[in-house]
């Protein structure tokens, strides 16, 4: 069995080989090739969640689970509050193959899926990006959404406005002006608009977007979080990474839920990848992208890292 330890996955994965593993997961779901099993989740308390996400993927070779959850009193401890390990198997024995670091790579796997959704849905005149959420998540949601459209500016807004700094260097790292904005103004002026927080309660209102917006919506992956007004939703074509999660862990939970938007209007984004689906029909469409976050995401990140460590001398083998 091989171990690839969190120290050398930044060594091994970025944005680019993130995007192809995880666009070439999410098309094999919607060829049916691949799929999730039912995601575990459970609250520990004090704001505590850990959880399990795992999948199949036949055709890819790949199956595995994602262990991990977030522990907000790890900052004091001085290690990330995000704590993740990837665990991978042998499709055809059940033997253990692989145990790998899981924190950057679920940064990374989160931030290409937004990507891929922009890559594929977005207006390709989009100009103006819009950053809802200063947290550390966001940094890796910036730097992944920039090589997908030809964005002149960046402008953000957070509930804590003390850490819009963040995006506001991030930015400058990738040679962009940041303006803090209000609500209304981020509405109002963005093409594209990542929402990456942990909201229980609807931020954007369906008065704020405009139409021709894509809404690249990442921060919703529990029962009962939420970034968007539900009448959004049932103005857009709303897309996801899967439609089983979308509906219950997602964004589109409160929209199904309220019985203005029907689980069978929300398209797999792999079906726009394999070319089934048309994705954007015109320049006036609102489209969003319901990103939940799945198990083959991490199995196909971890499945790329354990490669390259392999090639490169930065995996150690045990026997187990």
């Amino acid at each position: 069995m091989w171990i690839v330890p969190e120290s050398v996955i930044a060594d091994l994965v970025d944005e680019h080989s993130a995007f192809d593993a995880i666009e070439a997961s999410f098309a094999a779901m919607a060829r049916g090739d691949a799929y999730n099993f039912p995601v575990v989740r459970e609250a520990l308390g004090a704001g505590r969640q850990y959880g399990f996400k795992s999948g199949l993927d036949r055709v890819g070779a790949l199956l595995g689970v994602k262990a991990g959850g977030y522990f907000p009193g790890n900052a004091d401890r001085g290690i990330p509050n995000h704590q993740s390990t990837v665990y991978l198997f042998d499709q055809d024995s059940g033997k253990p193959t692989a145990i790998v670091g899981g924190n950057l790579l679920t940064a990374l796997r989160t931030a290409a899926a937004s990507a891929i959704s922009i890559a594929h849905l977005a207006r390709k005149d989009a100009k103006v990006l819009g950053m809802v959420g200063a947290g550390h998540q966001s940094a890796f949601q910036m730097r992944a959404a920039v090589r997908q459209r030809q964005f002149d500016r960046v402008i953000g807004w957070n509930l804590h406005p003390d850490m819009l700094s963040r995006l506001a260097e991030t930015a400058a790292e990738l040679g962009l002006p940041f303006e803090a904005v209000d609500l209304d103004q981020l509405g109002a002026q963005a093409d594209v608009i990542i929402t990456i927080t942990s909201s229980f309660d609807a931020i954007l209102q369906d008065a704020h977007i405009r139409p021709g917006t894509h809404l690249a919506c990442m921060g919703t992956d529990t029962k009962g979080k939420q970034e968007l007004d539900p009448a959004i939703l049932t103005r857009a074509t709303v897309f996801t990474d899967e439609v089983a999660q979308s509906i219950s862990i997602g964004e589109a939970q409160h929209a199904v839920g309220a019985g203005i938007l029907h689980a069978d209007a929300i398209v797999e984004i792999g079906a726009v990848i394999n070319g089934t689906h048309h994705g954007r029909r015109d320049a006036q469409e609102i489209t969003v992208f319901d990103g939940t976050g799945v198990g083959l995401q991490d199995l196909a990140v971890a499945s790329r890292a354990v490669a390259l460590a392999i090639e490169r001398g930065l995996a150690q083998k045990i026997d187990f």
